[in-house]
């Protein structure tokens, strides 16, 4: 493996830490994402963590909008 390859792998390890943390909060199906409430991290922490899940090719571009909308539509 080379130096690219070792940090990709780093990047999505970390990526898949962050989300799995998120993994009680946001649960998705087939056709829809659903939220649950008393979620205890900010937008911008969610949407940050998004972005990079989307960078490291980890959520597909569907999957980033939809993540996107439900994250931004919850009150703060």
């Amino acid at each position: 493996m080379n130096k690219h390859s070792n940090h990709r792998i780093a990047t999505i390890t970390i990526v898949c830490a962050c989300l799995a943390s998120l993994a009680g909060c946001v649960s998705s199906s087939t056709s829809s994402v659903t939220v649950q409430e008393g979620v205890k991290f900010s937008k911008g922490r969610e949407l940050d963590d998004l972005v990079k899940a989307y960078d490291a090719q980890a959520v597909t571009r569907s999957e980033y909008e939809e993540l996107r909308q439900v994250i931004m539509k919850r009150p703060n």
